[in-house]
Parts: C-alpha cells; sequence; structure tokens
C-alpha cells in the first residue's frame, strides 16, 4: 500500500499543456470566451442528446470545452475552477478504469470468472464504467470512457444547459433535472462508496477477490486527495474560495469514516440474504492469507483468539477501528452505545456459522446509529486542538490497532496521514519532518499486507506519538 503524505498540488498540472494543445487543434476545446460561450458550448453539447429524452447521460465531451471544464489552468472568477475535465483526463486514475479491463490482470480474470471479455462483462463495467441502459445513451455517449463526470454527478442532459446561467440554482438541478448533491459529504462518501465497498447490485466478493479483483479499502478525505480534488474545499460552496474552511480535510475524514462504516453495516444487512452465507469478504482476509511460519514465530497464536473458536475467522472490523476515537470526541456516551452494538456484530460474525437474522438485525441497528453520528460529524466545528488530540489518541492505541490486523493498520495510517495534512496547513508541528517521515513508515509495514507484523507496527504507531506529544 503506497500513500504520499502531501496533497497533490492545487494549482495547474503543467504536463497537461500539451494535451490541452492538441485537444484544440483537434477542435475538441471551441474557443469562444465569456458567459453566451458557454451556452453555446452548452447547446451544442446537448443538441441532439438532451432533446432525445430526460435525464440521459452525455459523456464527459459535453464538459470539456475550455469555456466549460476544460480549462487548462483554474479559474478563479466564477464559482468553480474550470479545470475540470482537464484534472480528470490527465491525473484521475478513474479516467483510466475501462482501460484496466483490458490488461493482463483484467483479461485473466475474466477466464477464471468465466465472464468472457472483462471489458464486456457487466460485472465488471458496472464499477469501471457507466453501464446505463442504451434508453439512457445520449448519442454522444461513449461506454470506453471510464468512470467518468457523469458517474458522481448524475446524467446531465436536463442540467447542462441551465447550470450555466448566471441565476442558476444547484437545488434546482438535483430536485428537477438529475443533479446528484455531491456537495453534501454524507451523500458524496455514499456515491463513492457504490464502487469502493459495493452494494447488493454492484460489489466485490471473495470470488473476485480470488480471481485477481484487489481487496476493497476506503477512506474518503485520503482518496480524494490522490484522485486528485477538482472542487473547492469550501464544504460544497462554489461562491466560497478554496480554504473558507481551513478544518475542511478534518471535516471530510470525520464524516467519511462514519458513512464508510455505515454502508459496510447496509451491505451486511443486505448480504445476509443472499444465497451464499457468510460471505467471506467480510472477514479479516489476513487472518487466513498470511505467511505461515513456525509456531514460535507466529504472532497470531502468540496473541490468540479472544472471543471466537481458534480457526473460525474474524469480522473485518477496520471501519470502526479508528472511527470510534472521533465519536469519543463528540459524544462519549454515544461511544459506548455504539462500541456495545458493533461488539454484539462483532461476536454474531465471528462465529462459525453466524445467525442471518441476529447479524442482519444487529447490523440494521448499528448503521442507524452511525447514521445519527455522521450527521453531527458534518456540522460541528473543527479546528487545531480536536486535529490533535485525534492524531495523539489514534497513536496512543497502537497495541489494539495493529492487533486487530493488516486493514485495521491501514485505516490508522490513512487516518494519520490525513490528520498531519490538515494540520501542517493551519499549524505547524515543531518536529514536523521527523513525525511526516515516522507516518510514511507506517505505510512501509503495508507494502505485503500477507507479511504484516503488528509488533513491528505498534513499535511505530509509538514512534508517531512520541512526536505528537
Amino acid at each position: 500500500m503506497k500513500a504520499k503524505l502531501e496533497r497533490p498540488r492545487r494549482g495547474f498540472f503543467w504536463a497537461s499543456l500539451g494535451l490541452g494543445a492538441t485537444l484544440t487543434l483537434l477542435g475538441v476545446f471551441p474557443t469562444e470566451t465569456g458567459s453566451s460561450a458557454i451556452a453555446l458550448t452548452a447547446q451544442r453539447a446537448t443538441s441532439g442528446a438532451a432533446l432525445d429524452a430526460p435525464h440521459q447521460y452525455t459523456g464527459p465531451g459535453a464538459c470539456s470545452s475550455t469555456t466549460c471544464h476544460g480549462s487548462i489552468a483554474p479559474m478563479t472568477i466564477n464559482r468553480v475552477k474550470q479545470n475540470e475535465y482537464s484534472v480528470w483526463i490527465v491525473r484521475d486514475k478513474h479516467s483510466k478504469a475501462y482501460a484496466a479491463l483490458m490488461g493482463t490482470i483484467g483479461e485473466r480474470m475474466g477466464a477464471i470468472l468465466g465472464i468472457g471479455k472483462s471489458e464486456a462483462a457487466p460485472k465488471c463495467l458496472a464499477c469501471h464504467a457507466l453501464d446505463v441502459p442504451e434508453s439512457e445513451r445520449a448519442r454522444t455517449f461513449d461506454l470506453t470512457e471510464g468512470v467518468s463526470c457523469e458517474n458522481c454527478h448524475g446524467p446531465a442532459a436536463a442540467w447542462l444547459g441551465p447550470h450555466t446561467e448566471r441565476d442558476w440554482k444547484h437545488e434546482d438541478s438535483v430536485a428537477k433535472l438529475g443533479m446528484y448533491d455531491t456537495r453534501d459529504i454524507i451523500k458524496r462518501t455514499e456515491r463513492c462508496l457504490t464502487c469502493h465497498l459495493g452494494n447488493e447490485k454492484k460489489y466485490v466478493d471473495h470470488t473476485m477477490i480470488a480471481a485477481g479483483h484487489p481487496d476493497l479499502y476506503f477512506e474518503l478525505d485520503s482518496f480524494s486527495a490522490q484522485m486528485p480534488r477538482h472542487w473547492k474545499d469550501s464544504n460544497g460552496e462554489p461562491d466560497q474560495p478554496d480554504g473558507s474552511d481551513p478544518w475542511f480535510d478534518v471535516r471530510e475524514w470525520a464524516t467519511g469514516q462514519a458513512v464508510q462504516l455505515k454502508q459496510s453495516l447496509v451491505l451486511l444487512a443486505e448480504r445476509t440474504r443472499g444465497k451464499a452465507w457468510p460471505e467471506y469478504s467480510e472477514f479479516e482476509c489476513y487472518a487466513c492469507h498470511h505467511s505461515i511460519v513456525p509456531a514460535e514465530g507466529s504472532w497470531e497464536q502468540a496473541r490468540g483468539y479472544a472471543n471466537r473458536r481458534p480457526g473460525d475467522p474474524p469480522w473485518n472490523v477496520a471501519r470502526y477501528v479508528v472511527f470510534r476515537e472521533i465519536v469519543g470526541q463528540v459524544d462519549e456516551a454515544g461511544k459506548q452505545n455504539l462500541d456495545a452494538e458493533l461488539s454484539r456484530v462483532n461476536k454474531l460474525m465471528s462465529e462459525l456459522n453466524p445467525n442471518r437474522e441476529e447479524v442482519a438485525t444487529a447490523a440494521t441497528k448499528s448503521a442507524r446509529l452511525t447514521g445519527e453520528i455522521a450527521r453531527r460529524l458534518i456540522a460541528m466545528q473543527y479546528n487545531a486542538a480536536l486535529t490533535l488530540r485525534l492524531l495523539q489518541r489514534i497513536s496512543s492505541d497502537s497495541g489494539n490497532i495493529s492487533a486487530q490486523g493488516e486493514h485495521c493498520a491501514a485505516q490508522a495510517a490513512m487516518a494519520l496521514q490525513s490528520l498531519y495534512v490538515a494540520y501542517e496547513r493551519n499549524d505547524k508541528f515543531q518536529d514536523s519532518q521527523q513525525l511526516r517521515v515516522a507516518i510514511g513508515g507506517l505505510f512501509e509495514q503495508l507494502q505485503v499486507p500477507s507479511s504484516y507484523d503488528p509488533n513491528r507496527f505498534s513499535r511505530q504507531m509509538k514512534q508517531v506519538n512520541a512526536l505528537l506529544r
């Protein structure tokens, strides 16, 4: 697992200069300027597309004009940066999602799963492209463009023209014209998790992982930074400048943690109704898939198997082991309540044959509690003192987090990275460089998950904690 400890630079990615020049020469980017040109571009994009049917998908080309979202450099005179398309096509891995299906691993997975070519399989296209019904595809739509604008923002045909008008209201596009409200951090996270976690219609299960698909993990702030972001860090308000919410990253991290836990519990409850139960991807993978060593060198056996029978796989608690620290800062009684509910889910899921109905009931109740906490987290105030306390609390829980397995360690590493960067942007640590190196050392421990050693990871966490005092 690799990660960078700095946010991608907010300015223009200079390598796209060549791309912009090429696309202009090819006639992809119109050269008109001004608000009338924006409306004209939208009219061109939707002529014969928006009129085909309401709520159709037009494809990212409809957003690519330099006067819309295809600007080479970010703009400061409008409510959006206008370089969103350029950032996506040059720097965002989502634009390469469809192409990944045609690589060696993608083709091999298709053969193993018996689904034919991966690039034509609905199971794969569900997340690697925008696989909508033919009736919802405008004439400009192209499936091969990967995960693009409308995967997140919704079908553009109806609002593509109106949303360029000066008096356009975002709320109207959401309520009437099919736009998805990504300004809401809760809804944004839910949208991300439709693929980065899955739901009952599209998912990565144990069978797909065995065939070669990477296991799924997620953390909203870290993943947003790595995209990189093509939106303003202003809590979703386009009329506010970047940095208007200086602790936006912490708000995003905390809320994202809550939503991913909630959605994972919703998915767990849904899976209890499936034919194959339990679904092994719900468990801690490396409890089984770890390097085999002599008994005297086994940290798993040295630790023991608390609250479960030896040999029964443990439920993956990674989506809670770090999140519980922020819950404790908001509501200690709420943390105790959620601890009790999730302990019940954990106990049920760590049995050899979990009871479907009991798991569904416990997971649903826990999901409801987590959803209530998410709404509190998105509205609360964040500052340097809270961010520092979270860094200290997470890093001080090194023994417990490390012992839970590689997935929990990965969540801790991403959390410490996000909180460190947020704090550094607004304040400065006395030992900033040393702390940066120490957090980087956590990711080094995760490069070969099957060889993960909780003792080494715990020692590294303690180094981070010592630098935070």
